[in-house]
């Protein structure tokens, strides 16, 4: 295959070694990176009857990630003599602009695809000011990373055909998708659980890993859900864990992720409990929590105005945990 992926050379992907591979999917499934740039990872699923694409990615390329899915499934017709394959479902984990950004370009080439996610994901994508939001945010990333591409930043097409509840289930055939609600990033997150491979796609409720030992906390809308949701994850007992901006931990990991990431949102509420001990105003808060937690790795990844908006909710969040305890 000829697919278009982004560029892997930056420490975060070595964190384990450079004999790992954090897009060595389970044997026993069939799954296919088609993410073409930086943001949201974006995944083809083959099941035995039917496929889904787990997230879209950014607008500024999403062309280039629909001709990934095009040429995957170009492969996947040689492979099975013949057979023709087309996109059956798109699975949104939420609504934000890195994860959904691509979905009027890819919806172009599959147009009978049915896009699947939560009721609060459907409602945000109906609003004039998320997309307004949702444009803004993608054409900073354009500038950051194609600068000279001119790519108009599309919000047509944003749509929900089928509504996701907590526990609903999808067949690829074999192989079962059942979507959790795993509020705490978003209201509208939702974490998929594939079986019979046993593979969990979190979603950012429960964090992105940025380090061998630090686990980031987006949690933008409440960290005591966020929290939750961790533990729901935990409760299903993956053996093996995808995470969003990241891929594939090592699976001696998986015992131990979900209470790495409690942790660091209890030491993220130390953080705060100091400063507002010491009678800091939200403003300096928000100042200090940058110049601790933004990095070159953040950077490579996403633009810093998004970063800051980003940082602005967490901080919100953290404060009425603080003073809800």
């Amino acid at each position: 295959m000829n697919l278009t992926i982004p560029d892997q050379n930056i420490a975060l992907f070595n964190i384990f070694g450079e004999g790992f591979d954090r897009f060595a999917f389970p044997a026993e499934l069939e799954m296919y990176r088609v993410t073409s740039g930086h943001g949201g990872e974006s995944f083809l699923i083959v099941g035995s009857e039917k496929l889904a694409l787990y997230d879209c990615g950014m607008s500024y390329c999403g062309e280039t990630t629909a001709s990934n899915i095009d040429e995957t499934l170009a492969m996947l017709e040689m492979k099975r003599d013949g057979r023709h394959h087309k996109l059956d479902y798109i699975l949104l984990s939420h609504s934000h602009y890195d994860h959904i950004g691509a979905l009027p370009d890819i919806l172009d080439r599959f147009p009978d695809a049915v896009v699947c996610g939560s009721e609060k994901c459907k409602s945000i994508l109906g609003r004039e000011n998320a997309r307004k939001l949702i444009r803004q945010l993608g054409e900073e990333a354009r500038e950051l990373y194609t600068p000279d591409s001119g790519k108009p930043i599309r919000t047509d097409h944003f749509r929900v055909d089928r509504v996701l509840k907590d526990g609903d289930r999808i067949s690829l055939g074999r192989e079962t998708i059942t979507a959790y609600e795993t509020k705490g990033h978003t209201d509208c997150s939702l974490s998929y659980y594939i079986e019979p491979a046993g593979l969990l796609l979190a979603s950012e409720s429960t964090g992105i890993l940025e380090g061998k030992d630090y686990v980031h906390t987006p949690a933008l809308k409440s960290f005591p859900d966020s929290i939750a949701s961790s533990y729901r994850c935990e409760s299903l007992q993956p053996s093996h864990i995808c995470l969003p901006h990241f891929g594939m931990i090592p699976e001696r990991l998986n015992g131990e992720y979900f209470e790495q990431y409690r942790n660091e949102c209890k030491s993220k509420m130390d953080f705060v409990r100091a400063r507002l001990q010491k009678g800091l105003s939200y403003d300096e808060m928000l100042e200090e929590y940058i110049e601790e937690y933004w990095s070159p790795v953040k950077e490579s990844e996403q633009p810093f105005e998004a970063f800051r908006i980003n940082s602005g909710h967490i901080l919100k969040a953290l404060i009425r945990a603080v003073e809800e305890e």
